[in-house]
């Protein structure tokens, strides 16, 4: 009996299945080896299954849909798409759809399209006119092109939910469900969510037929790849002078940092830029261009670090980022997972830095519960330390330097040194000083200087000198009252919902486009929530506010009246009723009339 040679058994990509070509373009990108998601959606996905895929950012999931869906597409075909991928924030959609067009850059002419709001109608209409084999978009823009005829779904072959979970927290249930309506009853659909609250699966079981679910255990990854850090910092000069150090100690090729608002992120950024770092502000109100070269200026190492909300961070996939600075704590433990995954992507390693006070450290439990892991107190650097780091990076611009310089100078320098009867050493130090290439001497803000000693004044009471202070009245103590310029706002959606702060940010922040700098406090009940807004909402916001949606339930906000206001209006209804009684003929004169 003769023997057979058996085919050589093929590993990585190549067992999956792909065609020539996307290996071709999956070894330009630098994979060698599937992640745990890819490893399972690519076969599933080529094979024509529906897919239901629980996995957060940075697991590979963009190339688990995007590299079977591409190895599908009929090329000679653009009339109409073939894909459609929905996520929730435009940062996603580009850079989803710049992954399709990395992943397809071996193939024949792929044309694809990112549609999204806050970008003028006239570039994507002539994208979509000239015709695209995908396309990449929010919901809400992805309708308005539906309903102008300048999108159609009729070739449809596939469709991508990304990020399904943070869509319904936006309130776009009601817009995904319209466009899976619209789109052809045969067609393969793929949906991917970081966590599977019960309205996930409902949507799964109304648009997927026999799903296939896979669930890449994720959290396990952030204990692996991001070493997690805190500090206890109390005020902002404290979170300052840590932050400095952090940028001093740590060897940082790119970092995030988060803050809430959108002035912090300006505000934060120049106090980078003042420390000699390369620095860059992202948030909502930055023209969308301008973010857009942002984040291109931190992949390409122009800046070092950027300084970003929330929103404006959603979807920012940058390989080179090294390290994630929480300067503002985020409200709940799945946006800090969302936030250092961030760094330590693909297998790669990170850091993660946490700011707390001493109220916000009862978050930590939570947080290292969601990610399964120890966040360890921050060790500052002692000051003999920074001053090693310090010269040990100088050294280092030495280095560099030797090769680059001409060969002109070294007689320059000599014939200075004979000139000025000086020493070379001197020299080179006297030109490192004046280039300001080094300050070995200088340090960082003390946290000492924060705290000052109350002055003791002989005529103060027995407990002031002892330095005990006066307890203030639980009224003076915490306001009920909206803080100046807001109002306060009922909102039908409460902890029995299973609603969380910020559930109740991103759907107003995104569904009436109010940056989180002006959404106030929020006070989450059994059955409401209340939440602080600026005074003088328009109309149109509040109709608008009044449709959205959380987990599937309408707001249905109403103004709540301040105090200031009940008072008022009872005093108005009490003198009505006083005019009321003094026109009115009393009782008694009604009897004696009667008699």
């Amino acid at each position: 009996m003769s023997e057979q040679l058996l085919p050589q058994e093929q590993s990585g990509f190549a067992s999956l299945g792909l065609n020539d070509k996307l290996l071709q373009a999956v070894a330009g990108c630098g994979y060698s080896n599937p992640t745990p998601i890819q490893q399972q959606i690519i076969p599933l996905i080529l094979s024509g299954h529906d897919v239901l895929g629980q996995a957060q950012t940075g697991t590979g999931k963009t190339a688990a849909f995007a590299l079977p869906l591409l190895n599908n597409l009929n090329l000679s075909f653009k009339k109409h798409p073939q894909l459609l991928v929905l996520t929730p924030t435009r940062e996603l959609a580009l850079q989803v759809c710049e992954s399709f067009e990395q992943y397809g850059a071996t193939l024949k002419k792929i044309k694809t399209a990112a549609i999204f709001g806050g970008q003028e109608y006239a570039g994507q209409l002539k994208k979509l006119d000239q015709g695209v084999h995908v396309v990449v978009g929010t919901p809400g823009r992805i309708m308005d092109h539906m309903r102008r005829g300048s999108l159609k779904l009729s070739s449809l072959k596939a469709v991508v939910l990304d990020e399904a979970d943070e869509m319904l927290n936006m309130g776009f249930l009601e817009d995904i469900e319209w466009i899976m309506q619209q789109s052809p009853a045969e067609k393969q659909v793929a949906l991917f969510s970081a966590t599977m609250p019960p309205t996930i699966k409902q949507i799964a079981q109304k648009y997927l037929n026999d799903p296939v679910e896979v669930n890449v255990g994720t959290k396990s990854e952030h204990k692996i790849n991001i070493e997690q850090q805190y500090s206890m910092t109390a005020n902002i000069a404290v979170k300052k002078k840590v932050l400095q150090l952090i940028l001093e100690s740590e060897d940082i090729v790119a970092g995030l940092i988060f803050v809430r608002t959108k002035t912090q992120t300006l505000e934060l950024a120049e106090f980078i830029a003042g420390l000699g770092y390369t620095c860059g502000a992202l948030n909502g109100d930055i023209a969308q261009n301008q973010r857009l070269r942002m984040v291109e200026q931190l992949k390409s190492g122009k800046i070092k670090i950027l300084v970003a909300t929330d929103v404006a961070a959603r979807g920012l996939d940058v390989d080179r980022i090294s390290h994630v600075i929480n300067f503002d704590p985020p409200f709940d433990a799945e946006s800090y997972v969302h936030r250092i995954g961030r760094t330590g992507r693909a297998g790669r390693f990170g850091k993660a830095f946490l700011f707390l006070t001493s109220q916000q450290k009862r978050l930590l439990p939570a947080l290292q519960r969601q990610t399964n892991s120890t966040i360890e107190p921050y060790r500052e650097p002692s000051w003999t330390d920074i001053k090693a780091i310090r010269i040990s990076r100088f050294k280092e611009t030495i280095t560099e330097a030797l090769t680059q310089y001409t060969d002109d100078l070294p007689s320059v320098i000599a014939e200075y040194c004979d000139e000025y009867q000086v020493a070379p050493e001197v020299v080179a130090a006297a030109l490192a000083n004046y280039g300001n290439l080094i300050v070995i001497d200088q340090k960082p803000v003390e946290r000492k200087a924060e705290r000052k000693k109350p002055e003791i004044d002989s005529s103060m009471p027995a407990e002031k000198k002892r330095g005990k202070k006066e307890k203030t009245p639980k009224a003076e103590r915490f306001s009920e009252q909206p803080e100046e310029g807001m109002e306060r706002f009922r909102i039908e959606v409460g902890s029995e919902d299973g609603v969380r702060p910020a559930n109740i940010v991103g759907a107003i922040a995104n569904e009436a486009d109010i940056d989180s700098e002006y959404i106030g406090q929020i006070a989450i009940h059994d059955k409401y929530s209340t939440v602080d807004l600026p005074y003088g909402m328009p109309k149109q916001i509040m109709r608008v506010l009044q449709r959205a949606r959380i987990f599937n339930k309408t707001l249905r906000i109403s103004r709540v009246p301040t105090e200031e206001k009940t008072v008022e209006a009872v005093k108005a209804a009490v003198e009505k009723v006083k005019k009321e009684k003094k026109r009115a003929p009393s009782n008694k004169r009604k009897i004696k009339h009667s008699k």
